[in-house]
C-alpha cells in the first residue's frame, strides 16, 4: 500500500519558511536543540482532529496563516501598552513585563526582586550558557508535544527565576505579559523557576492583548521544585478576542514538595493550556484547578496529565467551565500511576456549567494505573443552572439574572478557593463579577 502524506497547510509552510530566517540568527549553541524541536514539529505537523490529543482543539484547522515573529517594541510602545495593562494591576507583587514577548528591563522591577531570589533574562542566559538552562523542559512527556516545540524553535525571550534553599519569599512576582499591535505577530517566551530545598515561593502570571487582533502567543513555563518547598501559581488569561493563545507548565516535583496551580481563562477566540506535572519524589502534592467563562464563538482548552513516577504522591485537580451562547469548553486530564508508585492518592474532577443551549463542553478524563495500592478516581459533570436553587433565591426578592449570577460566581469559586494569595484571590474573584456583569 503505498504511503499517504498529508499536503502541508499555508501555516506550516509558512512557520517553515520563518524558521529558516530565525536560525540564521541563532548562536551555534542554540541551533541544536532548535533544530530538533523544529525537525519533530516538521515531523507532526500542526495537530489535526486525527491526533487523539488534539480530538476537539483542531489547530491545524483554527491557524491559516503563520503570523510573524514580533520584534521587540520601542520604548514608546511597550510604556503605552502598559499604561492601558489592567489584569493584577492592584496586586502587590515585584513586576517583570514582558511586551510582545520581550522582557522589558525599563518597566520590569528588577532592583526590586525579593530577598533569596534571582532573576535573569533568558537572552543573558544564553549568551553566557548558563548552567540553569540545563533544567529546561523537567518533564520528558513535552518533548512529544508540537506546541511545547515549536515554542522551542521559536523561543525568544523569558527570564530564570532561582529561589535560594529554604528562602522564604513573602513579595509574590508578577509575570506581566501585555500584547500590542496593528498587525497579527506571534511569541515564544520561556520562564524558568527553580524553587531550592525547603524554599516557599509564589507567582503570577496575566496575559493580555487588544481585541481585533489576531495574533499567537505561546507561552511556556518549566518549574523545577526541590525536595520539601512550596510553589504557588497563579495564570489569567484575558487574550484578546481573536487570539490564538497556546500555554504549558511543566513541572518537576521533588519529594515532599507542595505545587498549587490555577488558571483562569476569559480570553482568545481558541486558547489550550497544557499541564505537565512529573511526581519524581516520594510523598509529593498537587493541588492544580482550573476555570474558564467562556461566551460566543470562543473555545477553551484545559488538557492535563499528571505522571505519578514516586511512591506517596498526592494529586487534586478541580476544573470549572462556564459556557454562555455558543462557545466550547474542552477538558482533557490523564492521571498516570506507574508501577513503583504505590500509595497514590490521585483525584479529578471536571463540571460544567451550560448557560444556554447552543454551548457544548467535551469532557475526556482518563486513568491508567499499573500500581495495586492506590486511591484514584474521576468524574465530570454537565448541565443548566439548578432550578431549585434559583427558584429558592428568586423566592427571596432577587431577579433571575442576578440570582444566576450568584450560582455562577459559586460554581467557579470553588476553583479560585485555593489560591492563598489574598489580593490575587480577590483580584480574580473581580474578574469573574466583571464577566458576569459585561453579560448582563
Amino acid at each position: 500500500m503505498a504511503d499517504i502524506t498529508n499536503l502541508r497547510t499555508s501555516a506550516e509552510t509558512g512557520l517553515s519558511k520563518l524558521f529558516e530566517t530565525t536560525r540564521q540568527n541563532l548562536a551555534s549553541s542554540e541551533q541544536i536543540a532548535r533544530e530538533e524541536a523544529f525537525k519533530f514539529f516538521e515531523a507532526t505537523g500542526l495537530p489535526s482532529r486525527r491526533v487523539e490529543a488534539f480530538k476537539y482543539t483542531d489547530l491545524r484547522a483554527a491557524i491559516s496563516e503563520a503570523a510573524p515573529p514580533a520584534e521587540a517594541p520601542s520604548a514608546e510602545t511597550a510604556k503605552a501598552a502598559v499604561a492601558s495593562a489592567k489584569a493584577l494591576a492592584n496586586v502587590e507583587a515585584v513586576r517583570l513585563t514582558f511586551v510582545n514577548g520581550h522582557l522589558v528591563a525599563a518597566l520590569s522591577d528588577l532592583d526590586r526582586v525579593p530577598a533569596g531570589v534571582t532573576v535573569t533574562p533568558l537572552n543573558e542566559a544564553l549568551a553566557k550558557g548558563d548552567a540553569r538552562l540545563g533544567q529546561l523542559a523537567p518533564v520528558e512527556q513535552t518533548r512529544e508535544n508540537p506546541i511545547y516545540q515549536l515554542n522551542t524553535a521559536f523561543l525568544a525571550d523569558g527570564a530564570l527565576i532561582s529561589v535560594e534553599a529554604g528562602a522564604t519569599v513573602e513579595t509574590p512576582v508578577h509575570l506581566r505579559f501585555v500584547a500590542t499591535g496593528a498587525t497579527a505577530f506571534s511569541t515564544a517566551t520561556r520562564v524558568l523557576v527553580s524553587v531550592g530545598e525547603g524554599a516557599e515561593f509564589s507567582f503570577f502570571e496575566s496575559h493580555e492583548g487588544p481585541a481585533r487582533l489576531a495574533y499567537q502567543p505561546n507561552d511556556v513555563v518549566d518549574a523545577v521544585i526541590a525536595d520539601k518547598a512550596t510553589l504557588r501559581h497563579t495564570r489569567l488569561n484575558r487574550e484578546g478576542d481573536k487570539a490564538i493563545a497556546l500555554s504549558t507548565i511543566a513541572a518537576r516535583l521533588g519529594a515532599e514538595c507542595n505545587l498549587e496551580s490555577v488558571n483562569l481563562v476569559f480570553g482568545g477566540a481558541l486558547s489550550r493550556h497544557q499541564i505537565y506535572l512529573h511526581f519524581a519524589g516520594e510523598n509529593a502534592n498537587a493541588i492544580v484547578n482550573g476555570a474558564a467563562m467562556l461566551g460566543d464563538g470562543q473555545l477553551a482548552d484545559s488538557t492535563l496529565l499528571a505522571d505519578h513516577a514516586a511512591v506517596g504522591g498526592v494529586s487534586r485537580e478541580q476544573f470549572k467551565t462556564v459556557i454562555d451562547g455558543d462557545a466550547t469548553g474542552v477538558f482533557q486530564g490523564k492521571i498516570i500511576v506507574r508501577q513503583i508508585a504505590q500509595q497514590t492518592d490521585g483525584k479529578m474532577k471536571s463540571d460544567c456549567l451550560l448557560l444556554t443551549d447552543e454551548g457544548q463542553m467535551m469532557n475526556k478524563p482518563e486513568l491508567e494505573i499499573f500500581a495495586d495500592d492506590v486511591a484514584c478516581g474521576h468524574g465530570a459533570t454537565c448541565g443548566a443552572p439548578d432550578e431549585e436553587l434559583l427558584f429558592y433565591l428568586m423566592a427571596r426578592g432577587l431577579p433571575k439574572p442576578v440570582a444566576e449570577s450568584l450560582l455562577v460566581q459559586a460554581f467557579i469559586g470553588e476553583a479560585l478557593e485555593s489560591v492563598t494569595h489574598e489580593g490575587a484571590r480577590d483580584a480574580l474573584i473581580g474578574e469573574v463579577e466583571g464577566w458576569l456583569k459585561a453579560r448582563g
